[in-house]
């Protein structure tokens, strides 16, 4: 096989593997598996005799060391699905070679245009190809760049074996837009002792700081009366709610924040006069911020509750995950090796902060340490999503160089 990033790249996009936070299945969606089976295929194809598709829907596959001596077993990890935030069905990428530095309107929907001054990135990519959707669904670079990065890296170190590596595990996940990327993962069987997910954006960066991260649901129950009789006795749980969510902190909103400012972010609401729920994920980077935004958000629900003394609510907090800068840092090589991997490979290291999360920070607090390595895409989950060749070449090469590192500094 001789398959570029960009060929496999192209291939895994138009397999529709969008997940579904609704369902209760694992995988959320069969056809998440699709993709899955194709992976296993290649993987096959390239020499790695162990690769597997589980029942949960997760790929699993072993490159061998080809040293005498230990070198600690590290993970590739990247993740299958993508958001349900917008249409992943009939992608259609398109390929714009020698970029030019313009706005680059899109071909099937004249409205979606990818402007530069919406995208900064894009003034060093000026020569380069850059990946697109039609504007008509996301492009799935988040994390197909991911797969597709690991696969070409995975079949460079198989056809030359003169590179001198470590054991080294592939794993590809279902379900990580939805929270649900780790929940099956057998670490028993992975047996690495680090980890890396290919799942950031611009080239280069290397994060090992997530925010922490909370679901917060709110019920409410109101008194419910037939509308012509309801002066004075009437308390409606939709307009509970609506005040509830006129009175969070415009401060501290996602469109109001940045950088290291965490938020309360309210995600969905239902109901009628009788009954309502409320859906809110807050996010931190430390856990005492955590802990206050909360305390805030349910000051004001008891604020707004007392205007409603017939009525009652239910404040149930879950968590989601935590920053995983609190495991990596007890474990500095893990990062030293990625910082040394990207100058190798010819860029200048950035390490930085996710303004979110990954399977990383689960994978880190089940014992797993594991920091984010950029894949190239941009603006994720949306029809304005690109990514450019050269950056996914530039992935394989920080992963090949990885894997170099590790033997050399056993």
């Amino acid at each position: 096989m001789t398959d570029t990033v960009t060929d496999r790249f192209l291939r895994y996009v138009v397999i529709d593997t969008q997940s579904d936070p609704k369902s209760s299945t694992q995988p959320t969606t069969e056809k998440q598996r699709n993709l899955g089976r194709v992976l296993v295929e290649e993987l096959l194809e390239i020499g790695l005799s162990d690769a597997h598709l589980d029942e949960h829907g997760y790929v699993y596959a072993t490159i061998p060391s080809n040293v005498e001596k230990p070198v600690p077993v590290i993970c590739f990890c990247s993740h299958m699905d993508t958001a349900p935030d917008f249409t992943g069905t009939n992608v259609k990428p398109q390929v714009m070679r020698n970029y030019s530095g313009s706005d680059i309107k899109l071909s099937g929907d004249p409205q979606q245009i990818i402007r530069l001054s919406d995208n900064p990135a894009l003034r060093d990519q000026i020569g380069n190809d850059i990946i697109t959707t039609d504007g008509t669904t996301l492009l799935g670079a988040d994390d197909k760049a991911g797969l597709a990065e690991i696969m070409t890296a995975a079949q460079f170190l198989m056809d030359n074996p003169e590179i001198k590596h470590g054991t080294i595990k592939l794993l590809f996940t279902p379900d990580e837009e939805v929270g649900r990327g780790a929940d099956k993962v057998d670490l028993a069987k992975l047996d690495a002792q680090f980890a890396y997910t290919v799942d950031g954006e611009t080239a280069g960066h290397i994060e090992d700081e997530t925010f922490s991260a909370d679901g917060v649901e709110i019920t409410i129950q109101g008194v419910a009366i037939h509308p012509g009789f309801a002066k004075g006795k009437m308390e409606n749980a939709i307009k509970i709610a609506g005040a509830i969510i006129s009175r969070l902190p415009k401060e501290a909103a996602p469109e109001t924040t940045t950088g290291r400012q965490g938020f309360i972010h309210p995600t969905g609401v239902s109901g009628s006069m009788e009954k309502a729920a409320l859906s809110l994920i807050v996010r931190d980077f430390n856990d005492e911020g955590l802990a206050a935004k909360e305390t805030v958000l349910e000051t004001i629900v008891k604020e707004v509750m007392t205007d409603y003394p017939g009525s009652s609510y239910n404040f149930a907090v879950k968590q989601q995950y935590r920053n995983m800068k609190v495991i990596l840092d007890r474990n500095p090589e893990i990062v030293d090796n990625a910082i040394e991997a990207v100058r190798r490979a010819g860029m200048v290291p950035v390490r930085g902060s996710i303004r979110g999360g990954t399977d990383g920070s689960r994978l880190s607090f089940m014992g797993l340490p594991c920091p984010n390595i950029f894949a190239g895409g941009h603006a994720f989950h949306s029809p304005l999503e690109w990514i450019s060749v050269q950056d996914m070449e530039r992935a394989v090469r920080t992963l090949v160089e990885l894997a170099k590192i590790w033997e050399e500094r056993a």
